[in-house]
């Protein structure tokens, strides 16, 4: 069975070629072009191909996966927002992702960007590297006694109310199917929206949840909330965002995901001038941290992924049941 692993980085490739002694029958072939319309074509002769968030997989691509005899795409990540589900069934084209690797490594990045955002510390670390000491401009807020608003109680929610309890705070959930196992207190998301000292989002990117930070949303929250997202760019309206920083609505703005990042997350454009200035807008609000979808980037979370993904192809290829297709 051969593989071709789209838009692959030398770490990609270092944690899944460990794997290989164990998966004599599957061959990998990694390239560093990512998959668009233009590139769907060099997996011609596999059976598989193997993609991540940043891949182009609508209804275009997918026709011609179908076409060169892809039967199988492998998503190396939970998230599978960019794959056109409906139209991957019609082309006979099974997918298959990660749905947990390491829900503590985004979740702990979470925290580092309310941290971070909070009390200033990138601001902070620029400052001391000038030989200049002042705190002026660095002032932030305790989090313990703060009420900490998790939307989305999955594995990474979970993981982010047990780190904000840990932080002597609140825990306020909100989700459409809350975790009955669990002993979060659950409340509408007006309700969350409304006392939450801290929101943090958690949930997948759907029609329903696209833009649920907007104008309207951030009105309802407290003046001096802090927000943060690690999950998909689209729940925030950034224009709505922009204009809430710029009415002083928000303590702190931690962004690991952000709408503008689909064209170069993962890639060095520092000698290039982007397009759009969305991120520099974002970048240059002193109470904003960003980071590059990086919310997974550990040790732990790469050999999670790479050990999943080819159980995913082993499963496949010997068909045994496809416990991570999705479906729907």
């Amino acid at each position: 069975m051969k593989i071709l692993f789209y838009g692959t980085k030398d770490y990609d490739q270092y944690f899944f070629d460990k794997l290989k002694p164990e998966y004599p029958h599957i061959e990998f072939v990694f390239i560093e072009s990512n998959l668009y319309r233009e590139t769907a074509s060099l997996a011609a002769g596999y059976d598989g191909i193997c993609a991540f968030v940043n891949a182009d997989l609508g209804e275009t691509v997918l026709e011609e996966l179908r076409h060169q005899g892809i039967r199988l795409i492998l998503m190396r990540c939970a998230g599978y927002n960019n794959v056109d589900i409906q139209k991957a069934k019609e082309c006979a084209i099974k997918v298959l992702r990660v749905p947990g690797y390491s829900p503590e490594a985004v979740a702990e990045h979470a925290m580092a960007l309310v941290l971070t955002a909070n009390r200033h510390t990138h601001k902070a670390y620029i400052k001391c590297r000038e030989n200049n000491f002042s705190l002026n401009g660095l002032m932030g807020v305790n989090l313990y006694g703060k009420t900490a608003g998790i939307v989305g109680t999955g594995k990474i929610g979970m993981a982010m109310a047990r780190i904000c309890n840990g932080f002597g705070m609140k825990i306020l959930a909100y989700d459409l199917y809350p975790n009955m196992e669990s002993d979060l207190e659950y409340v509408s998301l007006d309700r969350l929206l409304a006392v939450s000292d801290l929101i943090s989002l958690h949930c997948p990117l759907t029609p329903e949840t696209h833009h649920m930070i907007n104008n309207e949303s951030i009105s309802r929250m407290k003046d001096g909330v802090i927000l943060v997202n690690t999950s998909r760019g689209g729940l925030i309206c950034t224009d709505d965002l922009i204009a809430g920083i710029r009415d002083h609505k928000f303590q702190a703005v931690g962004l690991d995901v952000y709408e503008e990042e689909s064209d170069f997350v993962y890639e060095d454009m520092s000698e290039y001038i982007l397009k759009t200035s969305t991120v520099q807008r974002l970048l240059s609000f002193p109470n904003v941290a960003l980071t590059s979808h990086q919310g997974f980037f550990t040790e732990e979370a790469l050999t999670n992924i790479a050990e999943t993904t080819l159980q995913n192809a082993e499963a496949f290829r010997t068909g045994l049941d496809l416990k991570n297709e999705v479906q729907n």
